[in-house]
């Protein structure tokens, strides 16, 4: 199973202060924009590097630090490798816009978002 971390995901309460934010000061540019649904904004921005930062506006969540998103090339295969070795699977798959999602903690509670791209 290769992981490779994609994504340090945060919600955020405005969207447009916390861009001008990760453009002006720390030099990242927009990669992409979603609203997977009604309520829900996503951006990606990206640095140097491949990892991205995913920004998220909701009603649900509080802001602050959400997950590492790490990605995975087959995510039924990770999932059942990381429960042989005693990983707590919080979500399992699940359809998202660009692929499919699971999650998992770590023993600090953590989210691990495992995610397989289309």
């Amino acid at each position: 199973m290769d992981l490779k971390v994609k994504y340090a995901t945060i919600i955020v309460r405005d969207m447009d202060v916390s861009i001008k934010f990760y453009r002006e000061v720390m030099g990242f540019e927009i990669d992409s924009q979603y609203n997977p649904q009604p309520g829900i904004v996503i951006t990606l921005m990206k640095g140097k590097g491949e990892a991205m930062l995913e920004l998220i506006k909701d009603t649900i969540h509080e802001s602050g630090f959400y997950s590492v998103g790490m990605e995975v090339e087959d995510l039924d295969a990770a999932l059942q490798e990381l429960k042989a070795k005693g990983a707590k699977i919080t979500m399992g798959p699940v359809p998202i816009t660009v692929g499919s999602l699971a999650f998992l903690e770590d023993p600090n509670g953590v989210r691990i978002a495992l995610i397989q791209h289309n």
